[in-house]
């Protein structure tokens, strides 16, 4: 039971297995283990905020996944067991959970989101929050520790605890807030439901927690959203993975979007962190070309601000960012809560900075607490898209100047040593002797994670890192020279050779 409860830590997430498949996988994340790592929650937040368990109001919310409602269930029950006071939120997105700290209606002291986020519909998941956002890894293992040690404990084994649970339809209350942070810019301008009209925008929830957002907020500002797709929750996900980085779900929004005709598709994933857009002319505005943008109209609103993002980003990114918008880039780590408290670090030692933004399209603004939260960097979209509109200008404009390279790969390959993260670190460690061997090859200054390298012949870079969480070397390539990535990937393969009974080659 230690080792199972351990081996579900997934970075700042609970992980695991909760229905089993025609694959063979067994469950690892069942009722019981719910209950517990809820209780534990409570007794973790008492410790936290100096109250007792029965003082807490914590939140509770899901999203479409099949095993939603009975982990649910047992969410609420494990808090009821030490007294807490439970709004059962039932479906709703990550971001919005977070809120229920924040909102009159709630000030929960703490939240649990049971989400996987793309993950196939098998698995299912933890996010905790407290009004300080989501907790960190070393919180979330404190929180497992006492699950550990409190399992056989009298008040955990109580079956005669009370229930006090409030249901709330926070998706709703979430989508008047959502609405309020367009309008607000535009009070006297036109009517409320005008703001959007004459604009199709259509919406790909992939069967995830987001639909929402097309009736909620798009068609109440006056939006034609005919053309739509997947908005219902529904945890097969039978229309493709809801992930904005996905390329089946980039297509398929884009395929929408040219179809309909539409001026503008938005596509989010499965409990609305990310999200990514597809404009008029089916150009995908994700990744670099997302943080790009988001940049563009951060940097307008507060000019010489920090941008920070994570360790993949391109040169052509830190070149519009500096040169173009005159912000300052910052290459920080892989890892969206890594991002988020970097930018927070920042401004607590005096550096303004007002994005946090990872490439998979987690983005977080200093303005709604560093909040990861997918519908609300959509908002912010469309108030730029509102008034470009008036002046006859595309969202796409505003990053015209962003160079893109000829190539772009990422290739990945098996550490084969069960203490991965010992011959990977040396791996890297002594690959920047290596470098100097090679014509050409420069070592970017201030690597927070991994070796990065600008290729002259190449005319690009690459990234030599460890995975997040998984036994793996990555690397990510770009080059504007054809096969570049090919050429480089080979010269890296020859030092990968040293160690070749440690890890395989790159392919």
């Amino acid at each position: 039971m230690n080792y199972d409860l351990k081996k579900l830590i997934n970075g700042t997430d609970i992980r695991g297995v909760a229905i089993s498949n025609e694959e063979g996988l067994n469950v690892t994340l069942d009722k019981n283990s719910i209950e517990l790592l809820s209780f534990s929650f409570a007794v973790w937040l008492s410790q936290k905020t100096c109250k007792k368990t029965n003082e807490l109001k914590i939140s509770v919310g899901m999203d479409s996944r099949l095993s939603g409602h009975d982990l649910k269930n047992a969410v609420v029950s494990g808090l009821c067991k030490t007294g807490a006071k439970v709004y059962d939120c039932g479906l709703s997105s990550t971001p919005s959970m977070f809120m229920t700290t924040i909102f009159d209606e709630f000030r929960c002291d703490g939240a649990i989101m049971l989400t996987a986020s793309h993950l196939p519909y098998m698995y299912n998941g933890m996010k905790f929050f407290t009004i300080n956002g989501g907790i960190n890894k070393e919180d979330l293992e404190k929180i497992v520790d006492i699950a550990v040690e409190g399992r056989n404990s009298e008040k955990f084994n109580n079956e005669t605890y009370a229930r006090n649970v409030i249901l709330k339809d926070l998706l709703s209350i979430y989508s008047d807030y959502l609405y309020n942070i367009i309008i607000k810019d535009f009070k006297g301008d036109l009517k409320d439901g005008e703001l959007l009209k004459g604009s199709k925008i259509i919406v790909d929830a992939g069967n995830g927690v987001g639909g929402f957002f097309a009736h909620k907020i798009l068609k109440k500002l006056g939006a034609d959203i005919e053309g739509s797709q997947y908005l219902n929750p529904d945890g097969n996900f039978p229309g493709h993975i809801p992930n904005p980085e996905a390329k089946e779900a980039i297509e398929s929004i884009k395929e929408a979007v040219l179809k309909n005709r539409a001026h503008l598709g938005i596509i989010f994933d499965t409990d609305v962190d990310r999200a990514a857009i597809i404009d008029e002319n089916g150009n995908e505005i994700n990744r670099n070309s997302l943080i790009a943008l988001l940049s563009a109209i951060v940097l307008e609103q507060h000019p010489n601000s920090t941008i920070v993002t994570d360790s993949v980003t391109s040169n052509g990114l830190t070149e519009f960012i500096e040169k173009d918008l005159k912000g300052k880039h910052h290459r920080f780590k892989r890892g969206y809560k890594n991002v988020i408290n970097e930018a927070i670090r920042l401004n607590s030692i005096g550096e303004e900075c007002h994005l946090a933004i990872e490439t998979s399209g987690h983005a977080a603004l200093k303005e709604n607490y560093f909040l990861d939260d997918g519908a609300y960097l959509i908002c912010k979209i469309l108030s730029k898209y509102i008034k470009l509109k008036k002046e006859n200008k595309l969202i796409y404009d505003l990053i015209k100047n962003l160079k893109k390279p000829l190539e772009s790969k990422e290739f990945r390959t098996k550490i084969l040593k069960e203490d991965f993260k010992t011959i990977g670190n040396e791996i890297i460690s002594n690959f920047s002797n290596y470098c100097s061997t090679i014509e050409g090859w420069n070592i970017v200054p201030k690597n927070y994670e991994g070796i990065r390298v600008n290729c002259e012949n190449e005319k690009g870079w690459f990234l030599l890192r460890m995975s997040l969480h998984e036994p793996l070397l990555v690397l990510n390539i770009e080059s504007d020279v054809p096969e570049g990535c090919e050429n480089i990937k080979e010269k890296v393969n020859n030092y990968i050779k040293k160690y070749e009974e440690s890890v395989k080659l790159f392919n």
